[in-house]
């Protein structure tokens, strides 16, 4: 029986109310779990200080995806003479490119809003803070307080924000952030990214579509750190050919606004040891994310949260408190919307008495939006031989696809990790346009423990990319018809006593 007076999407309670639950923060998670919870009969209010959707819908995800769709345009005009098509006379519109973005953000937080009230989901601005495990008061933008009481559970779903480097003080115009970046109020002609990993290699192909000459910087070996080495290196190689500057194991020092500039000085592998100083008139700081509890109080509720900020959770999304929740970026890594969709999904089945919901997965994918793109899923071939498996790598490169060839497109390769004593897909790294479409193969086969050979004898569809994947499987075991297979190797064997 819902206990809650329904009231308008946006307006904040004035009244002291009990429901069944209170989701704190409109994010992938959170807009999951408070949707699912409407589902099954529970009253719900859905709390964020900012907007439904949170920062995958406002300031990340979707927009960014639609700035990047607006640079895989320009590129495919670029080099329109390449199949016969002639264009001339391209010109940016930035205020059109930023409206086409803000229009499909505001499309998006709109269905939201829609499925929150067929869903019977109440939605407050507001700053939520907590007065006890499952007493919550909400402060309003005009200072109004109201309190709410969850009779059954709270969820904690605030999700992350933007690392600030004290020594790069951020001003919103030369020295920025990601959600700084994705408002676009101009292209500069010169700018710098710190940080070489999915947000700042994102942000590099945009702006360098639309005409900025970028500069990335990463202190670590490899960008996108993390991901199976021959797949960094593969798109590195991709991007500088397409104008992006790359370089690795360099750290800046000084920012040092001068006028409208940015003096960057910066030393390492990438300027031989020396230090370099250019300028730039955008530096993207673009280094990492952060847990967002400020505000909260979580230790009315009795929770801690650990030396980064993050929130433990065990598998059924239940923290250290009864009748407390937490899901999405707050709980760790991976930072991922998807991920935090999942986790709000189970907390709300949890919560509404399913005692078998769990979020177990194999493996969570991962997406670049890059151009071409990068998708990955489960061990890459050194996670795979540190865990002491013996592995089988099949391998597939674009070039030689009949389909990429239809498209224009010949940068990228499938890659397939496998274990060479039982053959079982161990992870699929992809760099190759629709690469987030196609890691789905990959997400499903490990899930259902699929060996190389099933991939191999399943029937792909021709022409497609897909069937590059088959391909792989193939080349793994020497078997590949569109490719010279490699001579086989005499697998090293694994460390005594490592997992198989």
């Amino acid at each position: 029986m819902r206990s809650i007076v329904p009231v308008q999407i946006g307006e904040i309670i004035l009244a002291d109310q009990q429901v069944d639950a209170i989701v704190i923060g409109a994010g992938p998670g959170g807009y999951h779990a408070a949707i699912r919870l409407g589902q099954l009969g529970k009253s719900v209010v859905c709390i964020d200080r900012d907007e439904v959707g949170g920062v995958c819908l406002n300031w990340g995800c979707i927009p960014t995806k639609a700035l990047l769709h607006v640079g895989e345009v320009v590129r495919h005009i670029n080099h329109a003479d390449a199949i016969g098509l002639k264009v001339s006379g391209l010109e940016f519109d930035r205020e059109g490119i930023a409206k086409f973005k803000t229009d499909v953000v505001n499309s998006n937080v709109g269905g939201v809003k829609t499925l929150f009230k067929a869903n019977g989901v109440t939605f407050a601005y507001g700053q939520a803070e907590f007065k006890g495990p499952k007493q919550i008061a909400v402060k309003a933008k005009d200072g109004a307080t109201s309190t709410l009481i969850a009779k059954d559970a709270v969820v904690i779903a605030t999700g992350s924000a933007p690392v600030d480097v004290k020594a790069w003080p951020r001003d919103g115009e030369t020295i920025i952030n990601s959600d700084d970046a994705v408002g676009m109020k101009r292209i500069p002609k010169n700018m710098l990214v710190i940080g070489g990993g999915v947000i700042g290699l994102e942000f590099a192909t945009v702006y360098t579509r639309l005409g900025a000459k970028v500069l990335v910087i990463e202190a670590l070996p490899q960008i996108l750190t993390g991901t199976d080495s021959e797949i960094s290196k593969t798109l590195g190689r991709i991007l500088k050919k397409q104008g992006v500057e790359i370089m690795l194991g360099t750290k800046v020092g000084d920012l040092k606004k001068d006028g409208k500039v940015v003096k960057a000085t910066f030393n390492g592998e990438g300027t031989s040891g020396k230090d370099e100083t250019r300028e730039f008139d955008m530096v993207l700081v673009a280094v990492g994310r952060r847990p967002v509890t400020d505000g909260l109080n979580i230790q009315a509720a009795g929770l801690k949260a650990d030396d980064k900020g993050f929130i433990a959770v065990d598998a059924q999304m239940r923290t250290s408190v009864p009748g407390v929740f937490a899901i999405g970026d707050v709980t760790g890594q991976p930072l991922l919307a998807h991920r935090a969709m999942k986790q709000g999904v189970i907390a709300a089945e949890v919560i509404s008495g399913d005692k078998s919901a769990a979020f177990d997965p194999v493996a969570i994918p991962n997406c670049v939006y890059t151009d071409p793109e990068v998708a990955t899923i489960g061990l890459s071939e050194e996670e795979a031989k540190a865990a002491g498996y013996t592995v089988r790598i099949g391998k597939f490169p674009l070039a030689a696809s009949g389909r990429a060839r239809t498209m224009n497109e010949s940068d990228g390769v499938i890659k397939l990790v496998g274990d060479a004593k039982s053959d079982l897909l161990l992870g699929m790294h992809i760099v190759a346009p629709q690469a987030e479409s196609l890691i789905g193969e990959g997400v499903i086969a490990l899930e259902m423990g699929a060996t190389l050979e099933d991939i191999g004898l399943s029937i792909h569809p021709h022409p497609t990319l897909t069937e590059g994947i088959m391909d792989a499987a193939e080349a793994a075991h020497g078997k590949a018809i569109h490719i010279v297979n490699p001579k086989p190797k005499t697998p090293s064997p694994a460390p005594a006593g490592a997992a198989h």
